[in-house]
């Protein structure tokens, strides 16, 4: 994920990483034993695997050493669903139990092993087209987007990716309205759309770096990609690896060329991922629809399941969640329709 001013960090980082080097070293018992065993020096949040999709029923609790952040705790072979049950009048429904859920992998019936209905902090990305379209349109997005994290967990891990024919990391996760506000600030609406290419590289960011097991991003854009190396079939194979996040998209897109396709490549990352592709007709919609976004995510039930096929025999998963309730007509589940079990594909992979 690429930064801009990178060198002044990179020296920052150094600097800070000897110094710590050496207070270390003066902190170190002279006449300590070799036998004795080496004290960890990994933090609880360090010490987790980099898989987020395998959690147990307390994945996420506060942690003393964290600060009160809730953190990830995992068990391997459990696959973790984020699901959102409406009505048949598209109202969520928020009363359900467990027993109300069946969940099927590739057909077969799956046992739930985990289950939680309540408002737990993600870890989201903000992505915006920063293209020359978007030039116009940036500041009502941006208050609508931040409107979405005051709408949200407060415990909600935040970063910003602003892209055009490139991708930049504008700010690092933070709950940290004002930082935020900065980040989607970096305006520089010029050149083409790399849509793909920056929605590869924030699914990575979110996998490697954050600390929270529940993931989300927001993607803004008004127009069709142009620019990526990376296809859309490559984007959503990284999207569904083993513990991707929920795509919700946002596509403006009324004077867009090519509008079909822009909007049918918004809708299979959302619908593939459990998300939602909304397509505003004005630009005053946008902060309306951001609200829907988080009233959506912290409405969520999580399912855990340990896959009847173990996870260490790799491939693509089929999944459907249904649920039913005397309290309710037909309930339709919105989650991911499937993902790729163990080590997550490569970027660019076929």
């Amino acid at each position: 994920m690429r930064r801009r001013n990178d060198i002044p960090l990179l020296i920052l980082f150094l600097v800070t990483a000897l110094s710590l080097a050496n207070s270390q070293s003066k902190a170190e018992a002279p006449n300590q034993s070799s036998s004795a065993p080496a004290a960890s020096s990994q933090s609880p949040a360090s010490s987790q695997s980099s898989s987020p999709a395998a959690t147990t029923s307390s994945a996420q609790s506060p942690d003393a050493a964290d600060s009160g952040v809730f953190v990830f705790r995992k068990e391997v072979e459990e696959v973790v669903l984020h699901a959102t049950v409406v009505d048949d009048k598209q109202h969520i429904v928020t009363t359900l139990d467990k027993g109300d859920f069946n969940v099927y992998e590739d057909g077969h019936p799956q046992t739930i092993t985990s289950f939680r209905h309540e408002d737990i902090p993600v870890a989201m990305g903000i992505v915006v087209d920063n293209s020359g379209s978007m030039r116009e349109k940036r500041q009502k997005v941006n208050a609508a987007a931040l409107n979405l994290v005051r709408s949200s967990n407060p415990n909600d891990e935040v970063f910003i990716v602003n892209f055009n024919d490139e991708y930049y990391l504008d700010q690092d996760f933070t709950s940290n309205i004002n930082k935020l506000k900065e980040g989607l600030e970096k305006i520089e609406t010029r050149g083409g759309t790399a849509l793909y290419d920056a929605v590869v590289a924030s699914a990575d960011h979110l996998k490697r770096d954050a600390k929270l097991e529940k993931k989300v991003l927001l993607v803004v854009t008004d127009g069709d990609d142009n620019e990526s190396a990376e296809t859309l079939e490559q984007a959503v194979r990284r999207l569904q690896g083993d513990g991707g996040p929920t795509v919700y998209a946002i596509g403006i897109l009324e004077k867009e060329e090519h509008p079909k396709h822009a909007k049918r490549a918004l809708q299979i990352m959302s619908e593939r991922t459990g998300g939602i592709a909304f397509f505003p007709q004005t630009l005053d919609e946008v902060d309306a629809i951001s609200r829907t976004v988080a009233h959506d995510i912290r409405s969520q039930y999580t399912i855990g399941y340990k896959p009847t096929t173990p996870k260490t025999q790799g491939g693509y998963r089929q999944v459907r969640v249904d649920a039913r309730s005397r309290s309710y007509g037909k309930l339709t589940v919105r989650t991911k329709s499937g993902y790729y079990a163990g080590s997550e594909p490569a970027s660019g992979a076929q």
